[in-house]
């Protein structure tokens, strides 16, 4: 078999414009081949989100990177790497890396998170992938003081893959050089999705969406939000198959049946 350079795949949910994506491209671009595919414009809390009965369209834009392609989708992140895997790129990718998201993606946010929308969409296609985030919102956010956590986590997964059926979503401190990395788990925890009501200038009501984020066991050790708080970038593994095994005896016990009577 051809010998070739790894192809990376990048995309994110802040859109092309968004200053974390190129600095994760330049990340990794010594390791490998670079093409960026991202929404054409921000797509913050989309999931897996695809777009269905609109017109996709495709447009690549100069890049001043050397080794870099750059392309933008009028669609959702998923979109972005749908079309990339069957449409842009000249083979499937090697590897899928989205973001650097801005913003956290610890905890529960895995659910919403448009960023790791595309890491499970990688995933299921049977490409290692991984989401990096940076606790901070601002389009301003100093993403150098994290570059050797990044580009180490890039260079392992390349080096040595990742378990089938397996992502990682990496969450990295800001404002700070991180104290190191943490392999663990997702902290537990919710939403309080509180909706602020306003009136627009004829007096209809409309809502925002605002609330904040309820660790649910603060105490824990183990936790991303913990090692986030130690100021260590918290890699959590990542299931695409959300099937709780541990149940299916329980609720077979209780549900199968021949009939279908209660």
């Amino acid at each position: 078999m051809e010998n070739h350079r790894p192809l990376i795949l990048i995309t994110n949910d802040d859109s092309i414009s968004a200053p974390g994506i190129m600095h994760l491209a330049r990340c990794v671009s010594s390791m490998g081949d670079v093409v960026v595919v991202a929404p054409e414009h921000p797509h913050s809390g989309q999931s897996a989100a695809i777009t269905v009965g609109a017109p996709l369209r495709i447009k690549e834009r100069p890049c001043d990177e050397e080794g870099i392609r750059l392309f933008t989708v009028n669609g959702t992140p998923v979109d972005c790497v749908k079309l990339a895997i069957h449409t842009i790129v000249p083979r499937k990718p090697d590897f899928v890396f989205s973001g650097i998201n801005h913003g956290s993606n610890s905890g529960v946010n895995v659910t919403y998170s448009g960023t790791m929308g595309s890491v499970l969409e990688g995933c299921i296609e049977g490409i290692p992938s991984v989401g990096f985030s940076l606790l901070h919102h601002s389009m301003k956010a100093d993403f150098t003081l994290s570059t050797a956590f990044v580009a180490a986590i890039a260079h392992d997964v390349i080096a040595h893959g990742l378990p089938a059926g397996v992502c990682l979503n990496v969450n990295i401190p800001a404002k700070v050089i991180p104290e190191g990395i943490k392999v663990c788990r997702a902290a537990r925890g919710y939403w309080t999705d509180e909706y602020q009501r306003y009136l627009d200038p004829q007096g209809v009501p409309f809502y925002w969406l605002q609330g904040h984020f309820v660790n649910q066991e603060p105490e824990a050790t183990d936790t991303d939000e913990y090692w986030l708080s130690c100021r260590y970038v918290s890699v959590v593994p990542v299931k695409c198959d959300q099937t709780a095994h541990d149940a299916i005896k329980a609720l077979a016990d209780r549900l199968d049946s021949t009939t279908g009577e209660a």
